[in-house]
């Protein structure tokens, strides 16, 4: 018999409002199995699990919020939460208590979703990693920055989770943990209220088990209808599209895309224009530059504090000219124009969400290649689940839209899910 928390979010959601099971036995049932998996998978950095029931049974006692009433939902630790700790991944914020919710968790609320608690996030969503595991393989990396949310999604634990991106901190952790991933377009989700990295980069997302499961949450975070957009379509335009990072690729993660081709019958390739090769270094010039500028606090008052590999990120963004940053940003306007002319042949770009499967130890998130480019870009991307690698291991397909495209993007995920499922 299927238990309430292996239940997807759309599923529970209705039987949650139809009555069929409430909010507490939900949260019950996620406690049950967050109290299996946790010892091995250490997603979460703040869990109550007094305060989630209390929670789960003040919205069966009032009438129903909204569209997450009941659902249980993790919050990486970046996000500000009144009631619950937050860190930022950091020493330097241990025990931090924020006066108020960031927008998301106050429209999580709004609409009846439970928060459970706040998944470990690497030090203020850069690279130096947390306690977390792979919930398919503990020896292995879940990917960061948003490791626990990944994680805890992956493992069963919850339905949703939220999480963010700057480089690749949805689409790669999502790959190597075997959920859906969605980085919305750029600026869909207010980000009130999450500790910044980089201003022109950073995108809040969210982890799930179906594509309609991720449209339903990022309905409610976004503000605007996105539900509808999950149902499947005829055949989308398809192109595969490997891009300037190819080289990166792993044999794994190259042999899952021809899979993937196969079941997409074959559709071909198509190139970028050559003005796209730098945009790889164009994203690490001005993520280096902008985080130097938003931790610049904490570099000149707790360098200490922080991890090696962070204080160079920020030495050297430091060193980063104004000039060379800017022509960073020139270069990814002249680019977002010329991806347009891209779009108007296809409606959408298949490509790896990471180079392979997950890599082996805990002391690295992987590699952010395959996604820095379309963060820079600032559209839509989905890593769909469905195929491994030699390992046994998860390996996504990514699925990039246009611009602001959100609902076909959405609409064409759907489509391919139904393929590599």
């Amino acid at each position: 018999m299927e238990k309430a928390w292996q239940l997807g979010a759309c599923e529970a959601a209705r039987k949650v409002e139809s009555g069929e099971i409430t909010a507490e036995g939900l949260m019950r049932s996620t406690l049950e199995r967050i109290a299996e998996r946790e010892a091995e998978v250490r997603a979460w950095r703040h869990l109550d699990p007094e305060q989630a029931l209390a929670t789960a049974r003040a919205l069966d006692a009032g009438g129903h919020k909204g569209r997450l009433h009941g659902l249980p939902i993790a919050v990486k630790d970046i996000f500000d939460t009144a009631d619950m700790p937050t860190s930022y991944g950091s020493p330097i914020y241990a025990g931090h208590r924020p006066a108020w919710d960031c927008a998301t968790v106050a429209l999580t609320r709004s609409a009846g979703g439970a928060v459970v608690g706040k998944t470990v996030t690497t030090e203020f969503a850069f690279f130096h990693p947390g306690k977390t595991t792979n919930p398919h393989n503990s020896k292995h990396t879940p990917g960061g920055s948003s490791s626990g949310s990944a994680a805890a999604v992956g493992s069963g634990m919850v339905p949703l989770a939220i999480g963010t991106q700057t480089a690749g901190s949805i689409i790669r952790p999502a790959s190597f943990c075997g959920v859906v991933g969605y980085k919305p377009s750029y600026g869909l989700i207010n980000l009130t209220g999450v500790k910044p990295f980089s201003h022109s980069l950073d995108t809040c997302g969210v982890f799930s088990r179906s594509v309609a499961d991720a449209a339903l949450f990022a309905s409610v975070l976004a503000d605007r209808d996105l539900e509808d957009a999950a149902a499947p379509e005829d055949a989308p335009r398809i192109k595969i599209c490997k891009g300037p990072t190819w080289p990166e690729v792993q044999p794994d993660g190259d042999s899952a895309l021809a899979e993937a081709a196969r079941l997409l019958g074959n559709p071909g390739e198509i190139a970028l224009p050559k003005d796209f090769d730098g945009l790889p270094q164009a994203q690490a010039t001005i993520q280096a530059k902008e985080g130097s500028t938003s931790f610049f606090f904490e570099w000149s008052t707790r360098g200490d504090d922080l991890s090696p590999v962070l204080s160079k990120q920020l030495r050297d963004g430091r060193a980063i000219s104004a000039d060379h940053y800017d022509a960073a940003r020139v270069l990814a306007a002249h680019c977002r124009r010329q991806l347009a002319e891209v779009f108007s042949e296809v409606d959408i770009l298949i490509t790896l969400s990471a180079p392979g499967e997950a890599p082996e130890g805990l002391d690295a998130t992987g590699n952010p290649a395959f996604n820095r480019i379309w963060t820079l870009l600032g559209v839509p991307c989905i890593s769909l689940p469905g195929l491994t690698g030699p390992k046994g291991l998860p390996i996504g397909i990514q699925v990039v839209g246009p611009y602001l495209s959100d609902p076909r993007t959405l609409r064409a995920a759907a489509w391919i899910e139904s393929l590599l499922r």
